[in-house]
C-alpha cells in the first residue's frame, strides 16, 4: 500500500510509536524512527525493521525540545528518500502532580514536546507535501484531548492542543490530497504508563493495582488496557486510499472511556 514512500514516526524507538513504524514499513514504506534510549536496543530495532520489512529505515537523534532539530530531521527524511509522505506525530511525556506543585520546567517540557514539537515538524513537511498533492500527518493524541483527569494538567492541555492543531491543519490542506488527524488511545500499556504509575500512587496514596484498577482500567469499560497494534493498525488505515475522505478527526481508540 505504501511501497516507494517514506513515512516519519516521531518518539518511535518504543511503544506506540515502534509499533507504527513497523506497521508502515510492513505496508512498503521506508521508515525515519526517532527517540531517546540505548544506542544498541535502538540499532536492534531499526537493522530489524530492514530485514523483516525489506525496507530502507534510518535513525534520527532529534530532540522534540529543539524547533531545529525537528525541521532538520523532516528535510533529512526528504532528502534521504526523496520525498517524505507520511508524518506521524507520536514522541511523548508525561508527568503526573497537583497543580499548585507541578513543576514549571516540566509543563514547559510537556508542552514542548507533546504539543510544540508537532506544529514544527507539520511546518516543515507541508510543503513537500502540498507539492506532491499527496500526504498523511497523523497525531497520537490521546482520551485526554476530549476529557481530564486530575494531577495531569500539562499533558491535558497539551493533547486538547493537539487536537485543535489537526483540525486546522486538516483545514489549511484539505485541497492538496493531504489528510490530517489524530488518534486518541485510551491507556495503552507502554513504558510511558507504566512509568507513571509510582507518581499517580504518590499523588493518590494507592497500591500499583490500586492505581492500575481504580485509575487506569477505571476509566475504560471494556477494563482492558489497548495494545500498541491495534493503535499502529488505525494509523495505517489512515494512510490508505479508503480513508482519503477522513481528515480533521479525532478518532478515539479507547474501549469505551470517551462514550461515557
Amino acid at each position: 500500500m505504501l511501497k516507494g514512500k517514506s513515512a516519519l514516526v516521531t518518539g518511535s524507538t518504543s511503544g506506540i510509536g515502534l509499533a507504527i513504524a513497523r506497521a508502515l514499513a510492513a505496508q512498503g514504506a521506508n521508515v525515519t524512527i526517532n527517540g531517546f534510549g540505548d544506542k544498541a536496543a535502538i540499532e536492534k530495532e531499526r537493522s530489524g525493521i530492514e530485514k523483516e520489512f525489506g525496507v530502507k529505515a534510518v535513525y534520527s537523534p532529534a530532540d522534540m525540545t529543539k524547533p531545529d532539530e525537528i525541521a532538520g530531521m523532516v528535510h533529512t527524511a526528504e532528502k534521504t528518500f526523496g520525498s517524505l509522505d507520511v508524518l506521524v506525530n507520536n514522541a511523548g511525556i508525561q508527568f503526573v502532580a497537583p497543580i499548585e506543585e507541578f513543576p514549571v520546567e516540566k509543563w514547559n517540557q510537556i508542552i514542548a514536546i507533546n504539543l510544540s514539537a508537532a506544529f514544527h515538524a507539520v511546518r516543515a513537511a507541508v510543503p513537500g507535501m502540498k507539492s506532491r498533492k499527496w500526504g498523511r500527518i497523523i497525531s497520537t493524541a490521546s482520551a485526554h484531548s476530549l476529557v481530564a483527569s486530575p494531577f495531569k494538567v500539562a499533558y491535558v492541555s497539551a493533547k486538547h492542543g493537539i487536537a485543535g492543531l489537526t483540525k486546522t491543519v486538516a483545514l489549511e490542506v484539505a485541497t492538496f490530497g493531504i489528510t490530517c488527524n489524530c488518534i486518541s488511545p485510551g491507556y495503552v500499556w507502554t513504558p510511558l504508563v507504566e512509568k507513571q504509575i509510582p507518581d499517580t500512587m504518590k499523588a493518590r496514596g494507592m497500591t500499583a493495582e490500586q492505581v492500575k484498577r481504580d485509575v487506569l482500567l477505571a476509566a475504560q469499560p471494556t477494563k482492558e488496557f489497548v495494545t500498541v497494534d491495534e493503535v499502529a493498525s488505525l494509523a495505517v488505515y489512515l494512510c490508505s486510499d479508503a480513508a482519503k475522505a477522513i481528515t480533521g478527526a479525532n478518532l478515539s481508540i479507547d474501549g469505551g472511556w470517551t462514550a461515557e
